[in-house]
């Protein structure tokens, strides 16, 4: 079940506020526990057994190293290092045995069966969850939960189960133990889960039909043109599909007293990949670098430490997208281009106008997700080799104008909203004019834009069966 369904919106969701809120309080943690578990045995009844193993696994492991961390330092670390090796292996099992199994097929010929193993709903996500929340206890960060229905409703919150944000324990610890309603914090979790609603809806999967259908045109048989089209019609769909997501699960989190962390902030509006970094998929970046990139010694040991570092963390960020050998290669090609811009190529970048900045930025961004979207390495290449202009296709023909000419107000709004542009405006008419200034009317349109957002995206979804997440996957 995913937020952008009708079963989820006029099912699911009234039926979970309503249980909850009418729950006392000292039940409200058990029914949302039970109201998650449900919303994850939906599509995935087996593996409710999966996350109920790293539930128990990772709550005992919590209490023995939070038991032992000052008194037997050794047990804890043992402890710590059990938590990891469990959690590493399910996630490893799961999502990338037959990548293994492949991968050694290929290089030494064996012939050996795939599992073809359905990969569990989420399990990226709230494995390294259930794993910063060991390093934490094992840190002193935060205390070992000693409640485990508390725990298990940490595990499984359903808002940000399937596709995070990544919410860290000591996050959400405060809100898991003693949460309020408050009519404001509720007010703006709707707001915006609709605005992710209609990200998810009428943006993203719009726009993914163009890049459907430039991509069912082949490789061989596509223009230089419809490529590039191609391509920047996928950038804004994954965009808008995953912060889309990401801000209706902020919302749903709201609803029920929870405050996630922001996960997208206008990345397409960075001027280098560094800084598209901090603000494309905010918490795995910050996982990786708290407990992955500074544990090895980030950039406090030398330049050849340091780019190993980035080589180390930009690799396993590819392999964490997906089992396949062009993810990656994805996130290898962003540790050198990283790299390299750690090198001098930012400081040589800050002297060139910021129209020049950015456009190297979007180029090198596109020709990421090229690498991204194709699982075949060659299908990708030779993509690429399209968008350069070699393999001697034309520049354009006729179906590339026509999906140009059909497409071309969603692209414009698509860039528009990439950016901050829409909500700038909206601060300073509010400042300038006396009317809107009036909280009743300010409320009025507020209301009004909201409820034609939901409207259209409801009317989106009863008419048409495009609906994918691309997310899913990981």
């Amino acid at each position: 079940m995913v937020f952008s369904s009708l079963t989820f919106l006029f099912f699911f969701l009234p039926l979970a506020l309503s249980l909850y809120y009418i729950s006392p309080r000292a039940m409200k943690n058990f029914t949302l526990l039970g109201v998650s578990l449900f919303f994850y045995a939906w599509g995935e009844p087996v593996y409710i057994i999966l996350m109920i193993f790293s539930v128990l696994t990772d709550y005992i492991h919590g209490r023995i190293i939070g038991r032992y961390r000052e008194k037997k330092p050794l047990y804890a670390k043992l402890g710590l290092v059990s938590s990891l090796v469990v959690n590493l292996a399910v996630l490893s099992f799961f999502k990338y045995a037959d990548f293994l199994i492949g991968s050694i097929n290929s290089i030494i010929g064996t012939g050996i069966e795939p599992l073809d193993l359905p990969l569990p709903i989420g399990v990226s996500f709230y494995t390294f969850q259930t794993m910063s929340y060991a390093i934490d206890v094992y840190r002193g960060n935060v205390r070992p939960q000693k409640n485990i229905i508390i725990f298990a409703l940490y595990v499984s919150l359903f808002p940000q189960l399937i596709a995070g944000p990544i919410v860290r324990y000591e996050t959400i610890e405060k809100e898991l133990m003693n949460r309020t309603f408050q009519l404001s914090q509720f007010a703006d979790g709707v707001r915006i889960f609709i605005i992710g609603l209609g990200k998810k809806v009428l943006i993203a999967n719009s726009i993914g039909q163009l890049w459907a259908s430039v991509e069912s045109q082949g490789v061989s048989d596509l223009t230089v043109l419809a490529a590039w089209l191609g391509i920047i019609a996928f950038a804004f769909q994954i965009y808008f599909d995953f912060s889309g997501y990401s801000d209706m699960a902020i919302g749903l989190g709201k609803m029920f007293g929870f405050n996630f962390p922001t996960n997208f902030n206008y990345p397409y509006i960075a001027k280098n990949a560094s800084v598209f970094w901090r603000r494309w998929h905010i918490t795995l970046g910050s996982w990786f670098r708290d407990y992955v990139y500074i544990p090895l010694g980030g950039n406090r040991k030398g330049q050849l430490v340091l780019y190993r570092n980035l080589f180390i963390v930009w690799g396993l960020t590819g392999l964490w997208h997906g089992a396949s050998w062009n993810y990656v290669l994805w996130g290898l090609y962003f540790g050198v281009l990283i790299g390299i811009e750690r090198a001098g190529l930012v400081k040589w970048l800050e002297k060139l106008p910021r129209f020049v900045q950015h456009g190297y930025l979007l180029i090198a961004i596109l020709f990421s997700w090229v690498l991204f979207v194709f699982e075949d390495i060659n299908e990708g290449i030779r993509y690429a080799q399209v968008m350069v202009g070699l393999g001697g296709r034309p520049l354009y023909d006729t179906a590339f104008l026509y999906d140009l000419y059909t497409n071309g107000v969603l692209l414009l709004v698509a860039g528009l909203l990439s950016t901050p542009l829409f909500t700038r405006l909206w601060k300073q008419l509010v400042e300038r004019n006396e009317i809107i200034r009036n909280e009743w009317i300010q409320t009025a349109l507020q209301v009004f834009f909201f409820m034609a957002i939901l409207f259209l995206s409801t009317a989106y979804l009863v008419d048409d069966s495009f609906n994918p997440f691309l997310y899913f996957r990981f």
